[in-house]
């Protein structure tokens, strides 16, 4: 049998073709989504219930043929599997009870105990591994604890971060007690997915770029290392994604620092740069920005056709540079798609 496009790509083989997958393919700008969704009640219902999350996790598959699908689910389960509350805003997004104090930290649960929350996503791991095409690789994830935490101490998301910040400059054993108990939860988390049937795992660090410095290398470098290192003991040969988001200069040596297979892109990243700087170390996943799933056209072509000669000399998995908005138009991730598997990108 053929080895999946996907996994060949992880393997550090170059690809006339790269295989190809959207971050948050799966979502409101697909209306057979919205349909599911309103079906489920609400969010979390809808991440919780295996026969639904799993059908919207197949929906973009159905429609576009993507090498890959990835797990529906959200980071913000782990932090409600440690026993934060947790709960959705309509139109402000989601809310969490918040760890600032001992006392807070204190009343979290064990690691041990996340499955009995999470058990529902192992779940639909399980059924899209029996449900998914042949050649389409099954991705599972979590997110990053710096990303993590910092939902979790400010109680929602914030434009810089500040609350997990200031809870890191002014409490600091607390806050790296907090990130223990995150990168513990991690690792049984996304092993657990990978029991399940998930082929590859991704560790999204959305909010990296925010940390500096020393910072960088203690909260988004070291953490991400233990958690690959952990997982590559349990399960040998399963590839690791890494997305520091914004890391800028600091995407240069990523891989060799954590042992991730592939270092995900956003978008303010040059391709050429990082065809010179990253792709040397392994494989690299990027960068098209958003955007043009909105605007499509010409520029959308052109963008694609960039970055496919940029990352062709060595190992590449196209995706966005962030995930696909609610405004998106299906027609020009179609679009996308056939620019990027057209070849000819001179």
């Amino acid at each position: 049998m053929t080895r999946k496009l996907l996994l060949r790509a992880l393997a550090g083989e170059t690809l006339p073709i790269p295989p190809i997958w959207m971050m948050r393919q799966a979502g409101r700008y697909l209306p057979e989504y919205r349909a599911t969704r309103e079906k489920a009640g609400d969010f979390l219902s809808l991440c919780y219930t295996p026969e639904l999350a799993a059908e919207v996790t197949l929906q973009p598959i159905r429609r576009f043929g993507f090498d890959a699908a990835i797990l529906f689910a959200d980071i913000l389960l782990v932090p409600q599997a440690l026993g934060a509350d947790l709960w959705f805003v309509t139109g402000e997004g989601p809310r969490l009870s918040t760890v600032t104090t001992s006392s807070d930290f204190d009343r979290l649960k064990p690691v041990d105990a996340i499955h009995e929350t999470l058990a529902p996503v192992y779940e639909t791991v399980r059924i899209l591994s029996r449900a998914l095409p042949s050649e389409t690789t099954l991705i599972g994830f979590a997110g990053a604890p710096w990303t993590v935490a910092t939902y979790m101490i400010a109680g929602r998301g914030t434009p810089d971060q500040g609350p997990a910040h200031t809870l890191k400059d002014e409490d600091r054993p607390l806050f790296e007690a907090l990130l223990d108990r995150i990168t513990e939860a991690t690792v049984l988390y996304l092993s657990a997915q990978i029991e399940a049937g998930a082929e590859v795992v991704k560790l999204f660090d959305s909010w990296a770029g925010s940390l500096k410095g020393r910072d960088f290398d203690a909260y988004c470098v070291a953490p991400a290392a233990r958690i690959v290192a952990a997982l590559k003991d349990r399960h040998p040969g399963i590839p690791v994604i890494a997305f520091p988001r914004e890391a800028g200069p600091r995407y240069e040596g990523f891989a060799k620092e954590t042992g991730a297979d592939c270092v995900a892109l956003d978008n303010s990243v040059d391709a050429r740069w990082a065809a010179k700087h990253v792709q040397t170390d392994g494989c690299v996943q990027g960068n098209l920005a958003p955007g043009h799933m909105v605007t499509g056209g010409k520029p959308l072509i052109e963008a694609t056709r960039a970055i496919c000669r940029a990352f062709a000399g060595g190992p590449h998995i196209f995706n966005l540079g962030h995930g696909i908005t609610p405004d998106a138009d299906a027609d020009n991730v179609r679009l996308m798609i056939d620019t990027v598997r057209a070849g000819n990108w001179t």
